[in-house]
């Protein structure tokens, strides 16, 4: 199917075809027409899958054929709440690009810069408001927005408001939007705390669920290294090496983490650039606009910093450190997977996040490859079985059982029931 069967305007088809859009996905495929029927809509979908233009096309639609023929003054009419900086602009971008021939107007307003800029343009009249929680408060408090005349409103990234702690501020959002209105809902899972505040926006919603029409773990080619945690540094410049990682996006946990690794590539002379909430939005954007021109090669972030980043034909993700919620790794991944187009997922584990990839095995329902030719292959190996596996190494200085705890098991003083060995890794690298 086309999009040319979805009853488009043609004032969007040609900017779609203009954008090089001719074949829907499956959730745009979904949503879109529910959406042009004005119903609620809860959409349950991975980022990657299109999700932006599922109800950016269809709001752009529904606003220009209801445009009022002589009406100059351009009220707020659509609200798309959203959790991160990044993908504010994004969305922002996204709009204008669909919107191109219909002459609505959109405005993106988010914190951590001065408001001014933000507040001239919404004086000068807006169609579309795309903006997070707390800046849109801010500016609703200082009367600078009305929601009144709100017809279509879209939360996007609904999960991830909840990780972030923007529920309340939700919550504050909506008590303010018109009781007649239609709300467009979308979520990448669907806890019992993301369905109850559903419950509270949706209308006798219907529900769309999309998955990738390949799974995330079959499109992506992943592999597994395992390493001492002080060598981590220097197997990510080394793997960095290879000229076949044209751009990878390193994960970190911490935003200290993510500037200190992007320093340390510097300094081997791979252009490196760290992105994570406590940098400013100037910077945060150039980093972004720089990685996606290419013009850096590495951008290494924490897991909300990378919420809703949008780069095409990313080649490599690298998890510098192993997530420890599972579900957070197939999102991690999932950025160089998109739109059906495979990659390569690198993970460097060490012998304290063993237990992280155990619960990532699970949900994958498969072990990951583990590749044991690397400069920096552990020496020496525990076994417990032959599915844990840890590095004596790295526990040098502390009691073996102080370390892993209940993880393993009090060593047996029968040899027939088996004592737990201790094997050199000679040969195996």
């Amino acid at each position: 199917m086309s999009f040319e069967k979805i009853n488009l305007i043609k004032p969007i088809q040609k900017a779609l075809a203009e954008e090089g859009y001719t074949i829907p996905t499956p959730i745009q495929k979904q949503a879109i027409p529910i959406i042009l029927e004005r119903k609620d809509l809860l959409g349950c979908a991975q980022t990657g899958t299109g999700k932006t233009a599922a109800f950016a096309v269809p709001i752009l639609q529904i606003l220009y054929n209801e445009k009022i023929e002589g009406d100059k003054k351009r009220i707020i009419h659509a609200l798309i709440v959203t959790p991160t900086r990044e993908l504010a602009i994004q969305i922002g971008e996204s709009f204008s690009a669909y919107g191109k021939h219909t002459g609505l107007k959109n405005v993106v307003v988010f914190g951590g810069v001065p408001q001014k800029a933000q507040t001239d343009k919404l004086k000068a009249g807006v169609d579309i408001l795309i903006a997070t929680p707390g800046r849109l408060l801010d500016l609703m408090n200082q009367n600078h927005i009305s929601l009144q005349h709100i017809k279509l409103f879209v939360l996007d990234e609904a999960d991830r408001m909840l990780d972030m702690g923007f529920i309340n501020d939700v919550k504050k959002i909506i008590s303010k939007l018109p009781s007649k209105r239609q709300s467009l809902f979308f979520s990448a899972t669907m806890p019992s705390e993301i369905i109850k505040l559903a419950n509270t926006i949706l209308h006798n919603p219907v529900k769309v669920e999309v998955t990738p029409e390949s799974p995330t773990v079959e499109a992506i080619q992943q592999r597994i290294y395992y390493v001492a945690k002080s060598d981590k540094k220097a197997l990510l410049i080394h793997l960095l090496k290879d000229p076949a990682i044209v751009s990878a996006l390193v994960f970190t946990r911490t935003k200290h983490g993510a500037d200190n690794v992007a320093k340390v590539l510097n300094k081997a002379n791979i252009k490196a650039e760290a992105i994570h909430g406590d940098k400013a939005q100037n910077a945060r954007q150039r980093a972004l606009t720089n990685f996606k021109t290419k013009q850096t090669r590495v951008l290494v972030a924490t897991d909300i910093a990378a919420r809703g980043i949008d780069i095409d034909e990313l080649s490599h993700v690298i998890n510098f450190e192993i997530p420890n919620i599972p579900e957070t790794y197939i999102h991690r991944i999932g950025r160089t997977g998109r739109a059906g187009l495979g990659g390569v997922a690198l993970s460097l584990c060490d012998s304290e996040e063993r237990a992280y990839l155990k619960e990532i095995n699970k949900l994958i329902s498969k072990p990951i490859p583990v590749i044991e030719n690397h400069p920096y292959v552990l020496t020496e190996w525990v076994w417990e079985n032959p599915k844990q596996l840890v590095n004596k190494e790295d526990s040098a200085k502390t009691k073996t059982k102080k370390i892993f705890g209940s993880a393993f098991s009090k060593p047996k003083r029968s040899r027939r029931e088996g004592e737990r060995k201790v094997w050199t890794n000679r040969g195996r690298g």
